[in-house]
């Protein structure tokens, strides 16, 4: 609701502020489907240059994350602690019995709990593949925390590609804007006989290519980049909350110490209260 928001009041501001001013749209929405296609059309051609398709396919989907948000709400941070806690008893009580879960986490009841988590593939990814390597009696903990640490990186820079690619369209297109500008002057002075109030029309025209070029780069598609990285960095904590888990159960941590470093490592702003946890977790091994 709020990139909505956002959206109106720049146009609203923008091309109100212009009016009352005493501007007139003609000249604007006479010149707009010419120079958008020449400014739009280059920006989205040196796009398809600089990325490949998969990057391309990721940015068309991230830009959707403008308008809804974060994935992970405060619910879902607390499913996600209820459930590495019964993955980290079902570990110490049986571990035969943790590898029907691990290996199969489609059709996995403990799993089946949290569907919207069973349905993120990274998240159960690092999940069951830290679980797996703890497993296998690793002589040093550091071992497994090293692999997923890298993980966790390679996984947050290639989330970040999106971001990295809109902000690179951004700061090309006022450049953009300036030569659908002087293509624009070249046009007008072609017709440098003219009477002055069409050769007035024509500039005008030219200008607004500038102005275009500009205002999407600083009105649109730089806030795009902006509000996408800031929800990939809020979407990152909940996978760095397994990774805070998974670590304290390395070093044989109880699994509610594990639970609660977690919680305490959750943002404030999606952290579940104690009192909540703990209430959440008794039923958790009630259903067990």
């Amino acid at each position: 609701m709020g990139g909505i928001i956002g959206i109106v009041i720049i146009f609203v501001m923008v091309f109100g502020g212009y009016l009352l001013a005493g501007g007139k749209m003609a000249i604007i929405l006479y010149s707009l489907p010419f120079e958008m296609m020449i400014i739009l059309g280059a920006a989205v051609g040196a796009f398809l240059i600089a990325n490949d398709m998969p990057t391309v396919k990721h940015t068309v989907k991230d830009m959707g994350k403008v308008f809804k948000g974060a994935k992970w709400k405060q619910q879902d941070y607390q499913d996600l602690l209820c459930l590495l806690f019964s993955l980290i008893r079902i570990s110490r009580d049986s571990p035969v019995e943790l590898e029907t879960h691990i290996e199969d986490p489609e059709s996995s009841a403990v799993f089946g709990k949290y569907p919207k988590i069973q349905a993120d593939k990274t998240a159960v990814g690092l999940i069951c593949d830290t679980l797996r390597s703890a497993s296998m009696n690793y002589d040093d903990p550091h071992q497994v925390e090293d692999v997923l640490e890298k993980r966790m990186e390679e996984h947050y820079k290639h989330a970040q590609h999106s971001s990295h690619a809109l902000q690179v369209m951004a700061d090309g297109l006022p450049a953009l804007g300036i030569v659908a500008a002087v293509l624009g002057i070249i046009k007008t002075m072609a017709s440098i006989d003219k009477p002055p109030a069409v050769l007035g029309g024509m500039i005008g025209g030219a200008l607004v290519g500038t102005f275009l070029g500009v205002f999407l780069a600083y009105g649109l598609v730089g806030p795009f980049s902006t509000k996408v990285a800031a929800v990939v960095e809020e979407d990152n904590h909940f996978y760095n909350l397994i990774r805070e888990v998974l670590v304290a159960n390395l070093y044989q941590h109880a699994p509610n110490i594990c639970v609660e470093v977690g919680r305490q490592n959750t943002p404030g702003a999606k952290r579940p209260s104690f009192n909540d946890l703990e209430a959440a977790l008794k039923e958790a091994k009630a259903a067990a």
